[in-house]
């Protein structure tokens, strides 16, 4: 009976509840409104505090990143999971990640953020969502017709190793402070609970997203792909859990959130772009295979393809900030749409010349 009750469905739901907690619980706890945990704005975040782009509110090398790692690694070496392993089409990786940042900073959320803004109230989650499933369906067709972006093969120990040693450094740099290191003093940088809490957070969350296999992309993938309800099964669970804690916390009650497009936290309602957006962050997400918490634990647990993603994804952060392709609260920049439209484009294009190369 004991087997039947504690299945990996059952674990993963467990977990995706858990990390729902957490997302919300840090929130209460210093992050900024709806943005309990954003991978993405935490890259971007990492971006600007090491001095890549000087976007001043958005500065902030965040002990969460670091945590998903660490406990990625921690979980992944315990039970002998920690492969080196990569050489499947870098570049290509690299620049979809770029690609991946643009369109979810004009969305202004990754697919993790996009549950937590609709779990506390904000209906332009519904538009990112719709947008990740379309960008993932188109994906799928991709991967019908044969596309794959190359088989990896074992990579040395020491390249494994790199980012989870990137990770100590931020550590160290979050801790010490030099005076290169560039912190908020206001706006969502600014905003943020204490280094130890964040870090233990983020490690659990790790730990959990590293045993599950957790993806917030590649559960829609799954559904429509092969029916499969495993992954979707711990995004629900997410939900259920901000949106219950949202509530026992009084997050409605005491004014925070609202239900509605308008007026949301670190948020616009320009549904074509919130759409668009996301869509191309779902088509990137299913070419690359997982979405930027999937990247970035499997990172941790010695990918280097996934960890020249990461590079991807914090290159493309930098990018969005200084070439004012990232969204506002009051919408999309000048040049935000055709960075999306751009990145559509080169989806397509990877996708059917890595097709043909597999025939």
């Amino acid at each position: 009976m004991r087997g039947k009750l504690w299945t990996p469905k059952t674990w993963i739901i467990l977990g995706g509840f858990i990390f729902g907690i957490l997302a919300t619980l840090l929130t209460k706890w210093g992050n900024p409104a709806n943005m309990g945990i954003c991978v993405a704005c935490f890259w971007r975040d990492v971006a600007g505090g090491i001095g890549l782009h000087r976007a001043e509110v958005v500065q902030y090398i965040r002990p969460e990143i670091i945590g998903f790692v660490f406990g990625a690694f921690f979980s992944a070496y315990a039970f002998r999971e920690f492969k080196p392993r990569g050489g499947s089409s870098p570049l290509l990786r690299f620049f979809l990640g770029v690609f991946f940042m643009v369109g979810a900073l004009v969305f202004l959320g990754c697919p993790v953020r996009a549950l937590i803004r609709l779990a506390g109230g904000d209906l332009n989650g519904i538009t990112a969502l719709l947008g990740i499933i379309l960008g993932a369906f188109v994906g799928i067709q991709f991967l019908k017709g044969g596309f794959n972006l190359g088989r990896s093969g074992k990579a040395p120990m020491f390249s494994a190793l790199i980012i989870p040693l990137a990770m100590v450094a931020l550590l160290l740099l979050s801790i010490f402070k030099p005076p290169f290191i560039f912190f908020s003093l206001k706006g969502p940088g600014s905003q943020h609970a204490a280094l130890l809490v964040s870090l233990l957070a983020g490690i659990v969350v790790g730990f959990i997203a590293q045993k599950t296999r957790m993806c917030f992309v590649g559960g829609w993938r799954d559904i429509m792909l092969v029916r499969d309800f495993y992954l979707a099964s711990g995004i629900a669970a997410f939900f259920v859990g901000v949106l219950l804690f949202n509530y026992l916390l009084g997050n409605f009650s005491s004014g925070l959130y609202h239900w509605g497009f308008t007026k949301q936290p670190i948020a616009h309602d320009n549904h074509l772009w919130n759409f668009l957006g996301m869509t191309l962050s779902g088509l990137t997400a299913t070419l690359l295979g997982g979405c930027p918490l999937r990247q970035t634990i499997m990172a941790g647990e010695g990918d280097t393809d996934a960890g020249i993603t990461v590079l991807g994804l914090i290159v493309g952060a930098a990018l969005s900030h200084n070439f004012l392709l990232a969204s506002s609260p009051k919408g999309p920049s000048g040049f935000g749409p055709t960075a999306v439209i751009i990145g559509l484009a080169f989806c397509l294009f990877v996708g059917f010349s890595m097709m043909e190369r597999e025939r």
